[in-house]
This record gives C-alpha cells, sequence and structure tokens, in this order.
C-alpha cells in the first residue's frame, strides 16, 4: 500500500490526519468528556499531543503497523474525530480505537465509522481479529461494539491506569474487551 488509505460511507470520509486539523484536534480532545472516556488521551490535551498523534500515525503507516484516520463529515470536509487500526502482525490481529468529538455525538456517526474500519481491516488488511475495549464508565462505546456485530470477550477489573501528563495523575481504570473474527464478521454482513 503506497498512499495512504481513504474509506467513505454514505455520510463520513476517513483519511490522513492533516496538519491543518490540530486546531480542531486540540479543541474537542481537549474536552473532558472526551478524554475521560478514552484509554490514553491526557488532559488537558495540548497542540504538541495533536502533533504527536499525528505523527504517531504517519509513522504507523510507514511501518504497516499502524491505520489512524481522520472522521470527516462528508459534505463539509469537517475533522469530527479519529479512528485506527493498531496491528499486531505477527498475530494477524489489530486493536480498534476511536473517538468523536462530543457536538457529534448520538447521530450515529461513530457506528459508521466504525463499521468501515472494520470492513477496512478484514477486507483490504486480511485480518483474522480485531479487538476493542472500552471504558466501564463508557457505555455508548459498548453499545457501538455491539451494533457492529462484535462479541464480548470479558473485563478487566483495574487493568489500565489512565494517566494525565504525569504518572500521579493516574488512576485505575477498569475495561470490557469485545473482539470479532473474519469468520463472524462474514456472518455478520450476511445477517445485515
Amino acid at each position: 500500500m503506497l498512499n495512504y488509505p481513504t474509506l467513505t460511507t454514505e455520510r463520513l470520509i476517513l483519511n490522513q490526519i492533516q496538519p491543518a486539523d490540530i486546531p480542531e484536534i486540540v479543541s474537542y480532545a481537549g474536552n473532558s468528556n472526551i478524554t475521560d472516556n478514552t484509554r490514553t488521551m491526557p488532559h488537558p490535551y495540548f497542540e504538541e499531543d495533536a502533533i504527536a498523534w499525528m505523527n504517531m500515525a504517519n509513522q504507523g503507516f510507514k511501518a504497516m503497523n499502524l491505520f489512524m484516520f481522520a472522521i470527516r463529515l462528508k459534505e463539509s470536509k469537517a475533522f469530527i474525530g479519529g479512528i485506527g487500526l493498531t496491528l499486531e502482525v505477527a498475530d494477524n490481529r489489530a486493536e480498534l480505537g476511536y473517538w468523536v468529538a462530543e457536538p457529534f455525538w448520538n447521530n450515529g456517526y461513530t457506528t459508521e465509522a466504525v463499521q468501515s474500519i472494520l470492513k477496512f481491516g478484514f477486507e483490504e488488511i486480511d485480518l483474522n481479529k480485531i479487538i476493542a475495549v472500552y471504558l466501564t464508565t463508557n457505555e455508548a462505546s459498548g453499545k457501538v461494539m455491539v451494533k457492529n456485530g462484535m462479541i464480548k470477550e470479558g473485563e478487566f477489573k483495574d487493568h489500565d491506569v489512565k494517566r494525565g501528563h504525569t504518572i500521579a495523575d493516574g488512576k485505575y481504570v477498569s475495561l470490557i474487551q469485545y473482539r470479532l473474527l473474519k469468520s463472524e464478521y462474514e456472518l455478520f454482513k450476511v445477517e445485515r
């Protein structure tokens, strides 16, 4: 894959994160309602965090072990969030992660973006398994997983330390993990 992929849905475009997105990323990710519900986003969220995220996405694409996309509204091209797959190449699986800015919640955008990235992971990259986890405080994320045919695999009590910019800011968080195997994806696709 030489060029960064672009995925399209009925209402969205998923494509490469751009330097012009940084002000929106900082503004949206600076909202504690976003960072409190993600595993790794720090709060407060600074411009250097957005730059590091964009650089990580570009380096991951070059190494072919991370596919991180900006989520954009198709009509306006406005940045509204991020979604990606972190690959474990040796095991032919990936972890899915995503976030959508609060002004765009409850419109089905996250479900639509996840559907597109699952299709990409199974049909373009030919993965065998995709997992996703959510903090137990973010049940809406679990509903997105279920709507996309993902199956609950387990619960992990006090599994991660959710950090701010220092370890001292950390607190333990519990996670729920979902999965989708390629065979399960194929069945779900037919049933949909």
